[in-house]
């Protein structure tokens, strides 16, 4: 059964940069779309964005986060990275990884995690 932990999370100043790593273990990564979350104080936790399996399609972004985030995927190295630039105080949260469906349900607001939810990693933007 396919496990992912994530790393990366940080407290950061406004316009500062992080990168969060998410290992698979447990299973063959490319046969899963990845999507990662966030949920923030007294949120639901919604997505921000995915990568489909190989060859499934251009990554998705929340519009919150679009030109900001980065997603990518080393499948030979079993991880999905989040690149995340510029950060707002609004992006604090704890960051989830998970597989999904599929990735095209982001932009309709409904990408839904498959499985349990790990950890998480907390980031945090404040000055």
């Amino acid at each position: 059964q396919l496990q992912l932990v994530e790393s990366g999370g940080d407290l950061v100043q406004p316009g500062g940069s992080l990168r969060l790593s998410c290992a698979a273990s447990g299973g063959n990564l490319d046969y899963y779309a990845i999507g990662w979350f966030r949920q923030a104080p007294g949120k639901e936790r919604e997505g921000v964005s995915c990568i489909n399996r190989r060859g499934g399609g251009s990554p998705n972004y929340a519009d919150s986060v679009k030109g900001r985030f980065t997603i990518s995927r080393d499948d030979a190295k079993h991880t999905v990275s989040l690149q995340m630039n510029s950060l707002k105080p609004e992006d604090t949260g704890i960051y989830y990884c998970a597989p999904v469906a599929s990735c095209i349900t982001l932009t309709l607001g409904t990408l839904k995690a498959i499985g349990s939810w790990g950890q998480g990693t907390q980031v945090t933007v404040s000055s």
